[in-house]
């Protein structure tokens, strides 16, 4: 059975401005550019601002104290005063969209750099991939046809790190199905063992300790290369647990012959095939979005605005809106059409460079913040110097939304002079000491690293002591709460940190 009633709702909805300015805000520097590209390909009404086009040519090195209170916030710019969007059917002013002198030439483009930015390009190197280089090898081999297809299918199954993980068996089936070649297992690793013969030594291997046993034997045979392939081949096992003292029982070795025997093992490479690889992949640079100098104690802050465009609207659109503006007298439906069009393009252009700026301005003030509340050590570059600091702190200080600073800080960086790091590093829960002091974690880690790194390794500190060692330096923390941050460190248990 149908029936009506009126209910009331109340709904908070995110404007289209909104909702671009949050994507922008998240993006990073390296990626902004091609964002804004993209923009640009997609809306006609944005265009860039050519190097010799002096039309609407403004100072490039207008400082962020130019902006308009409100621009973090999103208020204060040109769509807020503008009536709400209507429908195709009926009348709107097409006046709003046309230059007038109330509207300054600098908020209808967006200048994201400077005169004095070096425009710097990073060369990439592009050399002969790690497959490639095997196949060299087995070229150079005197082998049949037959063998070389055979070889050629085993490199095709080697991962990057140069392992094989596919079964022998598994690959005799490969070959008779899919390239009708018909072979048998004993066949197959003799023509892997000639595989395993070619550089970088160890490729091919199909488990750990057959990469480093193949390592061993191509070197020069001594004492303690010897004793070192049969460490592995007898008692792997006791090794990866650094099971000494039964090594040095079942060997009958003295301390310094196993000792120089580890530094062998510990000389090779584990991932031969990432030697090459390297090479051929892209590189990976990091590029940051804030810059602080340090000059005589003084830290200044940059936003980095290298080498993204500088952004108009296209002259011919709003040309388009005066034409109509003069003849909006006559005028059908396709003219409509196609001025609705228009004046859409237009809207998008204009939010567009208005969102660019806010979210220039939103990263420094963040940034700012992040900066005056970690002066001390953005000075030292000590972490022991780290303030707790969590986003609501941030979020309080500039008047911004703790979800803003969190899109902030998860993927921008920071360059300084010791160092890039991700702004989410520097949020840290704080702890409290003996002395009732409130206390970075990140300070505590620090600490933690320092005392495992002092520590005697033939006889590494266990939790427990690391415990008491830290209650010693008055930071009362529990042994669940070590532990913790010694993986997050990536620092293994005493017994895997022992040496010889």
């Amino acid at each position: 059975m149908l029936s009506q009633k009126l209910q009331q709702k109340l709904l908070q909805k995110l404007s289209p401005q909104q909702i671009l300015l949050m994507k922008l805000l998240q993006i990073p520097s390296m990626s902004l550019e091609q964002r804004i590209k993209q923009e640009i390909e997609e809306n006609p009404a944005l265009e860039e601002v050519g190097e010799f086009d002096d039309e609407f040519n403004t100072d490039n090195n207008e400082d962020f104290d130019n902006y308009e209170e409100g621009d973090a916030d999103g208020e204060g710019s040109d769509y807020d005063d503008q009536e709400p969007l209507r429908s195709a059917e009926d009348e709107f002013d097409f006046e709003d969209y046309l230059p007038d002198d109330e509207i300054p030439d600098y908020r209808l483009q967006s200048n994201n750099s400077s005169v004095d930015d070096d425009q710097k390009e990073s060369p990439f190197v592009s050399g002969v991939s790690f497959h490639e280089l095997l196949g060299q090898q087995l070229g150079l081999r005197l082998l049949s046809d037959h063998e070389k297809m055979i070889g050629m299918h085993i490199i095709g199954n080697l991962d990057d790190a140069g392992y094989l993980s596919r079964e022998i068996p598994a690959m005799v089936d490969d070959l008779a199905f899919i390239q009708n070649i018909s072979t048998t297992p004993k066949e197959l690793e003799r023509i892997l063992k000639i595989i395993q013969q070619f550089d970088p030594p160890g490729v091919g291997a199909r488990t750990l300790r057959e990469c480093l046993l193949i390592q061993l034997k191509r070197k020069p045979q001594s004492d303690s290369v010897d004793l070192a392939i049969l460490v592995l081949d007898r008692y792997f096992n006791e090794f990866t647990k650094k099971h000494f003292d039964k090594i040095l029982k079942k060997t009958r070795s003295t301390e310094d012959e196993l000792k120089q025997a580890i530094d062998e093992i510990l000389r090779l490479n584990p991932k031969p095939g990432d030697s090459v690889v390297e090479t051929e992949r892209s590189n990976q640079y990091i590029i940051p979005d804030f810059y602080i100098y340090n000059t005589d104690g003084e830290l200044e802050l940059i936003l980095n605005s290298r080498n993204m465009p500088e952004l108009r609207l296209n002259r011919s659109y709003t040309e388009m809106l005066e034409t109509y503006a003069e003849t909006k007298s006559s005028k059908n439906n396709q003219q409509k059409e196609a001025l609705m069009f228009v004046k859409q393009k237009v809207d998008s252009a204009r939010w567009f460079i208005d969102a660019i700026r806010q979210r220039q301005n939103t990263l420094y003030v963040t940034m700012r913040a992040i900066l005056d509340y970690q002066y001390e050590y953005f000075v030292t570059g000590d972490e022991r110097n780290l303030r707790p600091m969590i986003l609501k702190d941030i979020a309080e200080k500039v008047g911004l939304d703790i979800s803003t600073i969190s899109r902030v800080a998860n993927s921008k960086y920071v360059q300084t002079s010791f160092g890039t790091f991700l702004l989410k590093t520097f949020f840290s829960e704080s702890l409290q000491n003996d002395s009732g002091e409130e206390i970075s974690t990140r300070e505590i880690k620090k600490i933690l690293a320092d005392c495992i790194a002092a520590e005697d390794k033939s006889s590494p500190l266990t939790d427990e002591e690391l415990m008491k060692l830290l209650k010693d330096k008055e930071y009362n923390v529990a042994r669940r709460t070590i532990a913790k941050y010694r993986e997050q460190l990536n620092i293994p248990v005493a017994r895997l940190r022992r040496e010889l």
